[in-house]
């Protein structure tokens, strides 16, 4: 079976770790069932199981991938909802390519429930970059954040998946979205999508209802400064540092919630798949790569130069 994996731990050089070729197919769990891959896309979870974050060597190799859309058995096209039943996981699950092989190979096998029809108005390339980033934008915004309620959201760092996606859902559900970037190209890319944006740390027009936050210590004092009194901000990550300082008088002081988010369920998941075929939405795709350039689709990702999702095309 064609691969891309991991074979060892690199924290300093993940993509030495990263091999691509022929790797054995391990035997499923009872009940499980294989899609044939047609696109699957990149994110930094990847580049972290390389590094050896959670993927310790007793697991290895590792077939890396979360995200995917393809065929099953029957010729029906879907897409794989990433996240498993997993009884040796702490929390009692995991997501594909942690304790079980990933997407970036010919086949994946997921629970039955995991598979969900793919609408026909979403290409495989598109339907694959919903899984992990947009599936948690999505639960960023609406079960967590409550953006019902909101009529302003701010996305700290925009331009990587979850972001992008957050501010493209933001807009389809007609709030006022207010994006900050680092990179002026950026910037004019979230002009484009319908938001504003802004410099980091830059004073909004208005408080907002609703932050998503993914950058973590070097904005999240700007992400308290910008909510509303019982404002969300929900977190997702912190690709700019984890150690966050927090001024718990604002907290309390504005009734503030501060919410943790991972993905979400495979109901989350077929609501924005309803939702983006409703609304006749399309998540942003920064660049395709054919499954024999894996590597340099890893290398773009790597660079962080990247708007939207990294998409592999398995047929080419």
């Amino acid at each position: 079976m064609r691969a891309a994996y991991a074979t060892k731990a690199d924290p300093e050089n993940p993509l030495q770790a990263l091999v691509t070729g022929d790797l054995q197919e391990q035997a499923p769990p009872d009940g499980w069932v294989p899609v044939t891959v047609r696109a699957s896309s990149l994110n930094h979870h990847d580049l972290w199981s390389l590094r050896g974050v959670g993927l310790p060597g007793d697991r290895l190799p590792m077939v890396l991938g979360c995200d995917a859309a393809g065929v099953t058995e029957d010729g029906d096209e879907v897409v794989v909802y990433s996240v498993v039943p997993d009884a040796e996981d702490p929390r009692g699950l995991s997501l594909l390519s942690e304790h079980y092989p990933g997407t970036l190979a010919d086949r994946v096998f997921v629970p039955r429930e995991n598979v969900i029809p793919k609408p026909a108005g979403l290409s495989f390339a598109e339907a694959a970059c919903l899984p992990t980033a947009w599936l948690t934008a999505w639960n960023m915004l609406t079960t967590l954040g409550r953006v019902d309620d909101a009529e302003a959201v701010l996305v700290q760092g925009a331009g990587g998946g979850v972001a992008t996606a957050a501010v493209v859902l933001g807009v389809a559900m007609g709030k006022r979205v207010y994006a900050t970037s680092r990179e002026e190209w950026k910037r004019e890319r979230v002009t484009a999508l319908g938001a504003t944006a802004l410099e980091p740390g830059a004073r909004l027009p208005e408080r907002v209802g609703v932050v998503i936050e993914s950058v973590g210590a070097p904005t999240f004092e700007h992400s308290m400064k910008s909510a509303r009194p019982q404002a969300r901000i929900v977190v997702c990550g912190a690709t700019g540092g984890h150690q966050a300082t927090v001024d718990l008088r604002r907290v309390f002081a504005m009734r503030l919630e501060i919410l943790g988010a991972t993905m979400g369920s495979v109901d989350d998941m077929r609501a924005l798949i309803g939702f983006l075929d409703e609304k006749d939405v399309r998540p942003v795709i920064d660049s395709i790569y054919g499954f024999s350039a894996v590597r340099d689709a890893f290398e773009h990702l790597e660079t962080g130069k990247v708007f939207g999702k990294v998409v592999v095309d398995h047929l080419h």
